[in-house]
């Protein structure tokens, strides 16, 4: 029986066809090559993989596959904040829907197995804070007006003192800012029903900042790291929101490649969220100054202020489920202030940073 990856010609999902097929696994892969993410076919196709070219809220296009597979990697979603809510739509047929339709294939065919879910920490919105005075807080949506006169650190509800962000574990208030993190949500909670069926296990990734090699260039759809790398290359100073002091975790694709492995063949009993992100966080002008030192010619990226509707401005996340459940640790680590060891630990690898 075969493992099946939806998405699996794009950034995440070609990692994880590349680890299954190095294991000896059998791999089928389900891709529509979304012009947002591609341009035709992508030159790192691999070649011991099956390649079904179709559309996940096609029912047709799960049900050629689903008899053959003991095991469901989903990666297939259109990513990215919403850019536009003219883009609802689309956002819930991708990743609603088209997570929907294959739950629908895979019960009509009486399917056992296990299924693994792309999700990610936009579902968190913003992350953990702590008040000098409250404690634990939640804070509100960041206001326009603040963010207009470049007051961007979130404040304490009750008496408006800065916060101190900390670390986000998988059991924390779920508080989807966007409408790519509202649909990313609703597929965990539609995975819940799966787990419900005898003979099904399943695990849900919550993806942190990836980045490396085979990131899409740039699109209002692409993230932070390729949006920096597609400047880069086109010989210009990546730009940085805010005060580029916005706190991340960023992992390499292949350590997200390599969590996905481990979620999919560990134990039945082994369920839920996951945080898949590496020990160390670092901020959004710590990435940008990494990649233009790694291949920047002189470029020093440039902190424009402003703000993208959406976003929010400290996630960092508790990685202790991830490694004491699935055993997984991030390879890579940042190497401290200013993200300089990221790139150099990135050129050991055979993608390259960017």
């Amino acid at each position: 029986m075969a493992t099946l990856v939806t998405g699996g010609a794009g950034f995440i999902g070609s990692h994880i066809v590349d680890q299954l097929i190095a294991r000896g696994d059998e791999v089928i892969v389900i891709d529509n090559l979304d012009p947002a993410a591609h341009d035709g076919e992508p030159d790192w196709l691999n070649p011991n993989a099956e390649y079904l070219w179709g559309n996940v809220v096609d029912r047709s296009t799960w049900d050629a596959v689903v008899g053959r597979v003991s095991a469901v990697c989903h990666q297939a979603s259109k990513v990215g904040l919403g850019v536009d809510f003219a883009d609802i739509d689309a956002y819930v047929s991708d990743n609603d829907l088209g997570m929907a339709v294959g739950l629908r294939s895979l019960h009509d065919a009486g399917w056992s197995g296990r299924f693994v879910l792309a999700s990610s920490r936009v579902v968190y919105g913003e992350g953990a804070y702590t008040c000098p005075i409250h404690g634990s807080v939640r804070p509100p949506a960041r206001l326009v007006d603040d963010l207009e006169r470049g007051d961007y650190e979130p404040r304490c509800p009750q008496c408006q003192e800065f916060l101190t962000p900390g670390l986000v574990p998988e059991e924390a208030l779920l508080d989807p800012r966007n409408v790519y993190a509202a649909t990313k949500l609703h597929q965990e909670h539609l995975l819940a029903f799966v787990r419900e069926h005898p003979g099904v296990s399943s695990a849900a990734l919550r993806y942190h900042n990836v980045y490396g090699g085979r990131m899409p260039s740039a699109t209002p759809y692409a993230g932070v790291a390729s949006i920096f790398r597609s400047s880069i290359a086109r010989g210009a100073a990546p730009r940085v929101f805010e005060d580029g002091g916005q706190r991340r975790n960023f992992v390499h694709v292949v350590d997200v490649a390599r969590a996905n492995v481990l979620a999919l063949t560990a134990d039945q009993g082994v369920t839920g969220p996951f945080n898949i992100a590496s020990q160390e966080p670092a901020t959004l002008l710590d990435m940008a100054q990494a990649l233009c030192a790694a291949r920047g010619e002189g470029l020093t990226p440039q902190v424009v202020g402003g703000y993208r509707l959406g976003d929010v401005r400290h996630v960092t996340a508790s990685t202790e489920r991830a490694s004491k459940l699935l055993g997984f640790t991030a390879f890579m680590r940042s190497g401290g202030p200013g993200h300089s060891g990221l790139c150099v630990a990135e050129r050991r690898r055979p993608q390259g940073c960017l």
